[in-house]
């Protein structure tokens, strides 16, 4: 009987882990308490031994909370609320309006860059999508803009920080898959710009189609034109600044991702100070903030953790293995399982749970598939981080628990209803797919400037 159970206990494991994934309770909870129940059975069995379970605290506190590469989360996150707090994405966003404001779909494209810009200086999907919505949204319905078109501007462009580094996604992935979190920052970059790009190409094709759902804004006044460039100036050049400070230092060789972190919450700290805004009040608001996001991470990192642990003691990777190998599809067939099951499970999770559950589990068979010449064996696992985002990136955007569309509500109000959100956010959602699929087919998208930078 033993025997029996010990054999079925990988099994099991994972499928109690779908299971009460489904079951709506906190997912830090559930990872820890599955963790305990199956550690018992294990000790029992004889699969892990007790003192197996007493290094499962250390191998928390030496993997996840002193882990100097998690030192960057934090830091990104902390950089990040000091932009929103001290009103410099704000000053951005309405200088790109008035800058765009007469071209077809203008209002939408300056979203679009806006996102954009954010998401390379700072990464804070929740505040970046609040920010437009609350800017840009009432803008956008003044003139006329189609609400589904606007909340599905909005809500992808908001998102963009999921991909684009810094990234907080990318932080936590780079250390689950320990791979280079410098050469996997610099992989993310060009199929960031690229979703970019794309959506930009979406918005303009679409408004020169059907011109009604996003109407030219009236021209600028004598009035508003006075100014505009030096306010232009003023605006860009401190996202930028911030930009050079973080990726341009990482890119050059002159700190670690970790180290540009720093750098990064430095530049931010001076620009809001010589702008004349950082005061105590914005200062503690963003402390409090990030100090808050940061708690709700560990603490399903330190679930994930756990769960990982015990589900390789009672034989997990082996199962895992021998499952894939098992199926009949090849490996080609087993990587776009994989990506199905990642875009499903964006439908009812957020990215940290996917990542922090899928991550450890199908790892291990990465390094294992055969593609042939398709894409190099070396390089296999940073172009498998990257499809990954990608398909997370949709997680934040399909129904029913896309969390960037329950930011959107909260910050619209009645602006907006559910059904213009879900309307205009699924041409974005078929949008990603798409790259997805041209980096499945072209691995270079992803690979070719690592190996130009990285040398």
């Amino acid at each position: 009987m033993i025997e029996t159970i010990s054999a079925v206990l990988p099994g099991a494991m994972f499928l109690s882990l779908i299971v009460l994934l489904f079951s709506g309770a906190p997912v830090a909870i559930m990872l820890m308490g599955t963790s305990l129940i199956f550690g018992l059975l294990a000790i029992w069995t004889g699969d892990m031994r007790l003192v197996h379970a007493t290094l499962l605290p250390n191998r928390i506190f030496s993997g996840t909370i002193d882990n100097a590469v998690l030192v960057a989360a934090p830091m990104f996150i902390f950089m990040g609320l000091i932009m929103e707090k001290t009103r410099i994405a704000e000053d951005l966003l309405l200088t790109l309006q008035r800058l765009m404001r007469v071209v077809p779909g203008g209002l939408a494209l300056a979203v679009v860059l806006m996102g954009t810009i954010l998401a390379a200086a700072t990464g804070i999907i929740g505040a970046s999508v609040i920010m437009l919505t609350m800017l840009a949204l009432p803008t956008m319905l003044e003139n006329g803009y189609d609400k589904g078109l606007s909340a599905g501007t909005v809500a992808s462009a908001g998102t963009l920080g999921i991909l684009i580094p810094p990234s907080v996604m990318l932080v936590f992935m780079g250390d689950l898959l320990s791979i280079s979190l410098g050469r996997l920052f610099v992989a993310a970059l060009l199929p960031g710009l690229l979703l970019a790009a794309c959506y930009v190409i979406y918005i303009v094709t679409r408004s020169f189609l059907q011109p009604s759902l996003a109407p030219k804004a009236p021209p600028l006044t004598d009035k508003e034109k006075g100014g505009l460039w030096l306010e232009t100036l003023k605006s860009v050049l401190a996202p930028l600044l911030m930009i050079f400070a973080v990726l341009g230092s990482i890119l050059g060789g002159f700190a670690t991702p970790t180290e540009a972190s720093g750098v990064g919450v430095v530049a931010a700290l001076l620009i809001g100070l010589l702008r004349g805004r950082l005061t105590r009040v914005t200062l503690r608001e963003s402390m409090d903030g990030s100090v808050t996001s940061l708690g709700m991470l560990f603490f399903i990192f330190v679930g994930a953790t756990a769960f990982s642990y015990i589900f390789r003691k009672v034989g997990g990777e082996h199962f895992i293995v021998d499952t894939a190998r098992a199926l009949p599809f090849g490996d080609w067939g087993l990587l776009i399982s994989i990506m199905a099951m990642i875009f499903v499970m964006g439908f009812f999770f957020d990215w940290i749970e996917i990542t922090l559950i899928v991550l450890p589990i199908f790892a291990p068979i990465v390094p294992l598939m055969d593609l042939g010449d398709h894409v190099d064996k070396a390089q296999m696992i940073y172009w498998f981080a990257i499809l990954v985002s990608l398909n997370l990136q949709t997680s934040f955007l399909t129904p029913p628990f896309g969390f960037a569309l329950f930011y959107l509500k909260g910050a619209a109000g009645n602006m907006l209803a559910m059904r213009d959100i879900y309307r205009g956010i699924i041409p974005f959602v078929i949008v990603q797919l798409v790259l997805l699929g041209l980096v499945v087919a072209f691995p270079e998208i992803a690979l070719w400037l690592p190996d130009q930078v990285m040398q």
